[in-house]
């Protein structure tokens, strides 16, 4: 009876793992689904962000993402980073990753560079308007230890 219970308890925590694994990995699975529209600024015609009703819902709401921080030269703050979803060698800047793969991310607490995976955790906002801005902005963001 004891393996038993034992067996259910270490079943219900990897199934508890695969789910939180599962949210994460979905945050950026769901932000994938944009396309894009051409839309007109000063400058000539550019692509927009044309967010679908998937991603609208999550306007607002506190989600969870990981990734790797993109070291910007001379622009990295502790603060304000950039989190792409993919390695540096794949990411939307140096790979082929697309624009929704990466985002801005306001933290409460600066935090250190690593070119380790991290998680983190704030209110998701989408821009559609600013060009000079990512379309994925996470404010009031903190660090998730793993």
């Amino acid at each position: 009876m004891i393996l038993v219970k034992r067996f259910l308890l270490t079943f219900l925590a990897v199934m508890a793992a695969q789910v939180a694994y599962a949210q994460d990995v979905s945050v950026w699975r769901d932000l994938a689904n944009v396309s894009y529209k051409i839309g007109e600024d000063d400058f000539g015609e550019l692509y927009v962000p044309d967010f679908s009703e998937k991603i609208k819902s999550l306007e607002g709401t506190e989600v969870t993402a990981d990734g790797y921080i993109i070291p910007f030269e001379g622009m990295f703050k502790p603060e304000h980073i950039i989190l792409s979803s993919l390695p540096l060698a794949e990411c939307f800047f140096c790979g082929a990753g697309g624009p929704e793969t990466v985002m801005e991310v306001m933290l409460k607490d600066p935090i250190k560079y690593t070119s380790k995976r991290v998680q983190v955790k704030g209110t998701l906002v989408l821009n559609e308007k600013d060009p000079e801005k990512l379309m994925y902005i996470l404010k009031d963001a903190q660090l998730v230890s793993k």
